[in-house]
């Protein structure tokens, strides 16, 4: 099934503006837009990723699958992990699997966020506030899908950080962004599977 088939029943099963309260339907929501297949990675979560952009008036934290205006992605998001015992470090990264368009990704995947060094304070029992202690590799790119694409998905992926993170040089500050691939740049540094993840959907302005 194309993609663009599962956009309009994604946006149903995610309410607006509530953040993801259980692994299993991260999981699904995952599985039903074919991301584990399409960025080649196995997704099993063990804890909640909450990634939440800042609003004039709040803000407003992911649900996997919502669809958010452009405008309100402007970002640079804040991340939190549930559920979990360990402090760091962890690697967070962002991708869109989509680019130019979901029917023919020829440019991606397109790296919209790349950090290593994040390690939690913790807020409550099990909720990390996640902070990066050195500069991102690729800081956060506010999505663009270009005029006349369907939605695309913007897939938020967290990882435990191995030691040797910080002496990787696949992917610098002045590595392209585009034509990305998070499954091989994972397997080269060592990061294993991701641990958590959300995506949101985002089309271009009308």
């Amino acid at each position: 099934m194309k993609w663009t088939l599962l956009t309009s029943f994604l946006c149903l099963l995610s309410p607006v503006l509530a953040q993801d309260t259980s692994l299993d339907e991260v999981k699904r929501a995952f599985d039903a837009a074919n991301i584990p297949r399409d960025l080649s990675i196995n997704f099993n979560p063990r804890v909640l990723l909450e990634v939440t952009f800042p609003e004039p008036s709040g803000s407003i934290t992911l649900h996997a699958g919502e669809q958010l205006p452009r405008d309100a992605t402007a970002g640079p998001p804040s991340y939190e992990a549930v559920g979990t015992d360990f402090t760091g470090p962890f690697v967070i990264a962002a991708v869109d699997p989509d680019a130019p368009t979901p029917q023919e990704p020829t440019s991606a995947q397109i790296r919209h966020f790349l950090g290593g060094n994040f390690f939690g304070r913790s807020v409550r029992d099990g909720v990390e506030v996640l902070r990066n202690s050195t500069p991102a590799i690729s800081e956060f790119l506010q999505p663009t899908p270009p005029a006349g694409s369907d939605a695309h998905r913007y897939v938020f992926l967290l990882f435990r950080q191995p030691a040797t993170f910080n002496d990787q040089t696949e992917i610098t500050t002045q590595s392209p962004i585009s034509l990305f691939n998070i499954s091989q740049f994972a397997a080269d540094v060592g990061l294993g599977d991701p641990i958590g993840g959300t995506f949101m959907l985002v089309a271009p302005d009308a």
